[in-house]
C-alpha cells in the first residue's frame, strides 16, 4: 500500500526556516519522481519543487527559487524540503506526492499518490 506522510510543518516567524520531511512506503522510491506542492486558502494547488529519480534533477517554482532546497535519501525512503528565508506568502498546507514517472513535473496531474499534508504558517 503506497503511503506518503509529511512532517515538519509549524509556525515560524518571517525569515525563519523549516525542514519538511516526506516518509514514503509501499513502493520503490528510487523509481519515481517526488514533488512538493502547497495550497493556501482560496488558492489552487501550486507545484513548489520536485526531484527526479534518475539523476536527481530538480525543479523549483520561481517564488521559492534560492530559498528552498529539495533532496532525497532513497536508502531511508525519505524526501526533504529545506525552506529558508520564509515569507508570509509561503503560508499553506504542504503536500508531497509520488510521480507517475521517474522524472519530475510541476503538474499535479502527473502524480498519483498524495500525503495528507502539513501546515506551514509564517507569521510574526
Amino acid at each position: 500500500q503506497v503511503q506518503l506522510v509529511e512532517s515538519g510543518g509549524g509556525l515560524v516567524q518571517p525569515g525563519g526556516s523549516l525542514r519538511l520531511s516526506c516518509a514514503a512506503s509501499g513502493f520503490t522510491l528510487d523509481y519515481y519522481g517526488i514533488g512538493w506542492f502547497r495550497q493556501a486558502p482560496g488558492k489552487e494547488r501550486e507545484g513548489v519543487s520536485c526531484i527526479s529519480s534518475s539523476d536527481s534533477s530538480t525543479y523549483y517554482a520561481d517564488s521559492v527559487k534560492g530559498r528552498f532546497t529539495i533532496s532525497r535519501d532513497n536508502a531511508k525512503n525519505m524526501v526533504y524540503l529545506q525552506m529558508n528565508s520564509l515569507k508570509p506568502e509561503d503560508t499553506a498546507i504542504y503536500y508531497c506526492a509520488k510521480g507517475i514517472y521517474y522524472y519530475c513535473s510541476d503538474s499535479p496531474h502527473l502524480y498519483d499518490y498524495w500525503g495528507q499534508g502539513t501546515q506551514v504558517t509564517v507569521s510574526s
